[in-house]
């Protein structure tokens, strides 16, 4: 062979790895990028990377979860409160001894108010 077929070859075989090289559009939708060496060599890493993606999803989701089981306890907490100081507001209503005078008026009782004041038993 020739110096010149030598170099013809040589350009030739260049440039197949220019073509082999480029990334295109079409490499990429076709999937052939991911058959060339770099991912190839880089895999483990790859693969790494979408395993902690993946998880760092599954974190944000799950934390947005219980944010807004937080929230809706929270109100759910309010309204019991505020439910509680209604209950002990009527029952501070119905045990004051006037009411309770009244009631036993209304039913003909014979219960009175005694008029000696309690003492101690020792």
């Amino acid at each position: 062979m020739s110096e010149v077929e030598e170099k013809q070859i040589n350009e030739k075989t260049e440039k197949a790895k220019r073509a082999k090289n480029r990334t295109s559009l079409k490499n990429i939708i076709g999937g052939d990028i991911l058959a060339t060496d770099f991912f190839r060599r880089q895999t483990k890493l790859l693969v790494l990377i979408m395993v902690l993606i993946l998880f760092y999803i599954h974190n944000r989701y799950a934390c947005q979860q219980q944010m807004i089981e937080i929230d809706k306890l929270k109100k759910e907490l309010i309204d019991i409160k505020y439910d509680a100081l209604t209950r002990s507001s009527e029952l501070m209503e119905k045990s004051r001894q006037s009411r309770i005078e009244e009631y036993i008026a209304t039913k003909e009782s014979d219960l009175q108010t005694s008029t000696n004041p309690p003492y101690l038993i020792k």
